[in-house]
């Protein structure tokens, strides 16, 4: 064996990299042979919450994590519409029955530009689309694709984000 002191760099890597190929193998040896699409035994962590996410007390082991607040439900007309930002981003949000409220991308998606909050619609300036604000399926072209939709809840009086 070699003296600890003389190792080269190209020695250690070629060390470090037999002893990645057997960790990787004792790894594969550790799966089932379930077939491609079969759930394994395997649990999947949840995701902890960050500093910015805030975990509804009351809810289950399935509910979404609650983050960034976005706006008051009051300010949501029912049957309208908003313009909003989450996560930095431009979005939109509607409340199209009481206490219902979904988000979508103001991104329109014929060419990127930037959509806006109509009442129960959401009109693109730059070439006219139309989106329904319930559902951001298309009324209008020329976009072609419904708006993105965003993941949001109500918590209490207000509107954030959920994941």
């Amino acid at each position: 064996m070699t003296d600890p002191t003389d190792l080269t760099r190209r020695t250690v890597l070629a060390l470090g990299s037999v002893g990645a190929v057997g960790g990787a193998l004792a790894l594969a040896a550790c799966t089932t042979d379930a077939p491609a699409g079969t759930p394994s035994a395997t649990a999947t962590p949840s995701p902890t919450p960050t500093d910015e996410s805030t975990p509804d007390p009351s809810a289950g082991p399935d509910a979404p994590h609650l983050g960034d607040d976005i706006a008051a439900l009051a300010d949501v007309p029912v049957g309208g519409s908003i313009d909003a930002s989450i996560n930095g981003e431009p979005a939109l949000l509607a409340q199209p029955t009481a206490g219902q409220v979904v988000a979508f991308s103001a991104i329109c998606t014929h060419q990127a530009c930037v959509v806006a909050a109509a009442g129960s619609e959401f009109h693109c300036p730059c070439h006219g689309s139309m989106f329904d604000a319930a559902t951001g399926d298309v009324l209008q072209g020329p976009a072609l694709e419904p708006l993105t939709p965003i993941q949001v809840a109500v918590a209490g009086d207000r509107i954030v984000a959920a994941s």
